[in-house]
């Protein structure tokens, strides 16, 4: 064990009871405890790190080798060891004219040529010079994904509905039938466009929902369907099978991973809904946070602020949940988008080297926006037995001018849950208020701890301007960079996921046995559960 995990537990030892409230005796807590960059300010002055664990954090992170980490992921180094790739998700969003060589070849200049080729389909889809089968303008696009495929397209589409001047987007990703069925019917498949997005095109969901679509297609164009399709694919081979000509073919490199990937084709829904011009500020955003994060000193830059917080919360209080809680109903997708790009690049047990960690590591992640989540699950947060950290977001500014008195609505509510996460409320505190009810007796007293708030529960607040294309694509790259953070700390490879796999593999054997065939050299319980779905 280093000497600074040493230094941090022996810091909570001491400061465990101490209510994160008293920590405010020091006047300049909460300029010392956030941090801003071109309008994006992390608040993380409700948590219970103090000016000492905040040094030693710090010195954590550098002891760590986070910066020379981070600077061989920009520089295009294999640190993605397991697959042997590099990590070049930022180059999407450079605009970068200096040359960034991998194997040997200048990768800025293949993804300005891909971003080219993505402006000049959207602009034609959107302008109606790219037209349906019919010679309709594309009114709709169904994106056929999942995972990373859907995931962030999704979340963004929605987030950025203000923006929104082009065909509206629909996205399916679950196999279940019913996903694509729900979706196709309310639309024509004469002013569809539907988008199939697979690296390999042999992705399983994804080619099941896209066979299913291409006959919905057939069904009602003959074999002028293929003239409502595109691809987000490198496997020209198949592609060119379907029919889809290669114009309509977007591509990635090997060194861009799926959850990392809604700033190059993956993106390619976003676009058409917002433009190019829009789809550039949000590349800008995400290009905004990447120099901040690469040039900002350690104690002033957000992702190794918030990867710290993060770092404080699971291996040193030992919180194994944490809840992210958007006050902005258009970040409703977000934390599941979250979900996956932290629990699939952090959900790991063992080193880079290959060795069982000797700490916890990545969280699990959840949350909804408020303030439905306060009517639903902040009960348990407020007062359930376990501690669970909140990440709050919420934007200074609405789009709807006409509304401001919800969106001040809003912005109390965040500000009020935070607080009381912190504060809570004494047993003399809710004395007082039961007694003032009329209750007296043994009635008062239970009444009074029914009433009764722990408090001391910490949260971080990510306060934004607007969001904005822009701002959007900050947000995701801090989160981006936060996740680094913390796997650089754990030792660990955040870039793979090879806990996907095993059942994927397992699906594919069960799938001939639910279809009829004899069940062998499975477990009872499988096999059990297979006679029961095929009765």
């Amino acid at each position: 064990m280093s000497d600074h995990w040493t230094k941090l537990e022996q810091n909570r030892s001491r400061t465990f009871r101490r209510p994160i409230l008293d920590l405010f005796d020091d006047g300049g807590r909460f300029d010392t405890f956030s941090a801003e960059t071109d309008g994006l300010m992390l608040d993380f002055s409700k948590t219970s790190i103090d000016r000492s664990a905040h040094s030693i954090l710090l010195d954590l992170a550098k002891s760590s080798g986070v910066a020379e980490k981070r600077d061989a992921m920009f520089r295009g180094d294999r640190i993605n060891s397991t697959e042997n790739r590099s990590v070049l998700h930022t180059a999407l969003r450079a605009s970068d004219s200096q040359p960034l060589v991998v194997d040997g070849r200048d990768i800025n200049q293949d993804v300005a040529a891909t971003l080219n080729l993505m402006e000049r389909f959207c602009d034609g889809v959107r302008s109606g010079s790219i037209a349906s089968a019919t010679g309709e303008r594309f009114t709709d696009v169904v994106n056929i994904g999942i995972g990373g495929s859907d995931l962030g397209p999704a979340m963004a589409s929605h987030a950025l509905t203000p923006y929104r001047d082009g065909p509206r987007c629909h996205f399916v990703s679950n196999v279940d039938g019913a996903h694509i069925s729900d979706t196709l019917k309310a639309l024509d498949p004469g002013t569809t466009l539907v988008i199939i997005a697979s690296k390999t095109f042999t992705t399983t969901e994804t080619m099941t929902n896209a066979g299913t679509a291409l006959n919905w297609l057939r069904d009602a164009l003959g074999e002028g369907a293929a003239q409502n399709l595109a691809a987000v694919s490198t496997a020209m081979d198949r592609t060119s099978e379907m029919g889809i000509a290669p114009d309509r073919v977007f591509g990635f490199a090997d060194w861009v991973g799926g959850r990392y990937s809604l700033w190059g084709p993956i993106g390619l829904p976003i676009m058409l809904s917002i433009g190019r011009d829009d789809f550039r500020d949000f590349l800008s955003g995400g290009a905004a946070m990447d120099r901040h994060f690469r040039s900002a000193s350690f104690e002033d830059n957000l992702p190794v602020l918030l990867g710290l917080v993060g770092i404080w919360h699971r291996n040193i209080c030992q919180y194994p949940t944490r809840a992210v809680i958007p006050y902005d109903q258009r970040l409703a997708r977000l934390p599941a988008y979250l979900q996956q790009l932290d629990m699939e690049s952090n959900g790991k047990c063992v080193s880079v080297a290959g060795r069982p960690l000797d700490r916890p590591s990545g969280p699990i992640v959840w949350g909804e926006p408020g303030t439905n989540g306060q009517h639903a699950f902040f009960q348990l947060l407020h007062q359930g037995t376990e501690v669970i950290p909140v990440e709050f977001l919420v934007a200074a500014e609405c789009h709807e001018e006409n509304l401001k008195n919800h969106h001040d609505l809003l912005k109390a509510n965040c500000l009020a849950q935070s607080e009381a996460l912190m504060i809570g409320r004494t047993l003399e505190q809710a004395t007082d208020i039961a007694a003032g009810l009329g209750y007296s007796g043994r009635e008062l007293r239970i009444q009074s701890a029914h009433r009764t708030f722990p408090g001391n529960r910490p949260s971080t607040t990510l306060v934004y301007r607007k969001l904005s294309p822009f701002s959007l694509g900050q947000i995701i790259a801090l989160y981006e960079h936060r996740v680094f953070v913390e796997g650089a700390i754990w030792g660990i490879n955040s870039f793979d996921q090879w806990g996907v796999e095993l059942g994927k593999e397992l699906a594919n054997a069960l799938l001939p046995m639910v279809q009829g065939q004899s069940v062998s050299g499975k477990d009872p319980s499988t096999r059990g559960l297979v006679r029961r779905l095929s009765a």
